[in-house]
């Protein structure tokens, strides 16, 4: 008879740590304690729990596990932005980005080994896409970087105060195992990470945004990176099946009745693509009646790319032109490009079920868009 599996306890939420607590004959406030020590201590051994009675830690050993993603490769950058390519099953590789602040620290997580989405100007679209991640393998990559990075020494701060579902993969995708990950993040005896620290970022699942709203109200981030329909076919396929406007509805709809909420609008600045004068005024319209803060991110090349960074001068006129237009405007300023660790690099290592990695190499880049 085969051994059964245990069950890793990263990737359950409270409810469903009371619920395992229960199943064990013990009392449902185990499940505190236990998340307690995971998340507030950075403790992944049972025996180490001094609170729990040896009993109960026998009886976790024996149908549990605390199993974190494997670290392959930890790199620092120096700008003091740090990425770690963790180890999976079968050759899958994934990457998360640490990127500390004056005022706030932020880890990018993944959701996905590779990408669905086949977004031109992104190097983790290329690598094709295997499978989703597990809530366990979601909520373990802050957990490592918590760790990592020192969560014991702090003395009850968060190692990490923010987190953007913005790594590898389309998290609207995943929808079950990233809510279940995203409840983790913000529960009290979890990481206690405010909902409105913890950004999912998308592409533009239009049915999938209508379900968040029904389970969560994170922040929501969208890569929208054009302001029409025929210029964002192109850049983001998934467009010619949720067309922007139906996407900018689904997103009002997202922070309606949500005093001080507001979307924010991701978009990359491709030189003589999408930079243009006529494209910002175009977007302003476009978003004129949604409470929106954009930013704005200079093109992260990777090898291969048929795009190139947008000059300075249009990058600043593309600012200044909605910020003229009453919208909150960042230039994000681009971290860990050193590492490969910017938005739109993060590559690891795939098992590509989609045979995308395959055509990219045997066709021209220029000729596959």
């Amino acid at each position: 008879m085969a051994e059964q599996a245990r069950v890793n306890l990263l990737g359950l939420d409270r409810p469903s740590m009371e619920a395992f607590f229960t199943a064990l004959g013990e009392k449902a406030f185990r499940a505190s304690q236990v998340m307690k020590w995971i998340y507030h201590h950075g403790v992944v051994d049972f025996d180490a729990m001094t609170d729990l009675g040896k009993a109960l830690r026998a009886k976790l050993y024996a149908q549990a596990e605390l199993r974190l993603p494997e670290i392959v490769l930890d790199q620092p950058a120096e700008d003091g932005t740090r990425k770690w390519v963790l180890r999976l099953d079968s050759g899958n590789h994934i990457e998360c980005v640490f990127i500390p602040e004056k005022d706030r620290t932020t880890l990018c997580v993944s959701s996905q080994v590779g990408c669905a989405l086949a977004c031109s100007f992104c190097s983790t679209a290329r690598q094709g896409f295997n499978r989703n991640l597990t809530a366990a393998e979601i909520v373990g990559q802050v957990v490592l970087a918590s760790i990592a990075v020192g969560i014991p020494e702090n003395k009850g701060e968060r190692a990490i105060s923010n987190v953007v579902m913005m790594g590898m993969g389309e998290p609207l995708l995943n929808f079950d195992n990233v809510i279940t990950a995203m409840a983790i993040m913000t529960d009290d005896v979890g990481l206690g990470i405010s909902k409105r620290r913890v950004t999912l970022s998308t592409a533009g699942v239009v049915p999938a945004i209508e379900q968040l709203r029904e389970v969560t109200d994170v922040s929501l981030a969208v890569s929208l990176h054009a302001p029409n329909d025929e210029l964002r076919d192109q850049l983001v396929p998934i467009n010619r099946k949720y067309p922007i406007r139906e996407l900018v509805a689904a997103c009002g709809r997202y922070i309606a009745g949500k005093p001080h909420r507001r979307i924010t609008w991701e978009y990359a600045l491709l030189d003589g693509i999408n930079d243009g004068p006529e494209h910002a005024r175009s977007l302003a319209r476009l978003l004129r009646n949604i409470p929106s803060k954009i930013n704005l991110i200079p093109f992260n090349p990777f090898p291969g790319a048929p795009y190139r960074r947008s000059r300075d001068e249009a990058i600043e006129q593309f600012r200044d032109i909605l910020i003229q237009a009453g919208f909150t405007t960042i230039i994000r300023k681009t971290r860990g490009d050193d590492i490969d660790a910017a938005c739109g690099q993060l590559v690891g290592k795939v098992e590509d079920r989609t045979r995308r990695s395959a055509r990219w190499q045997a066709v021209p880049m220029e000729k596959a868009l």
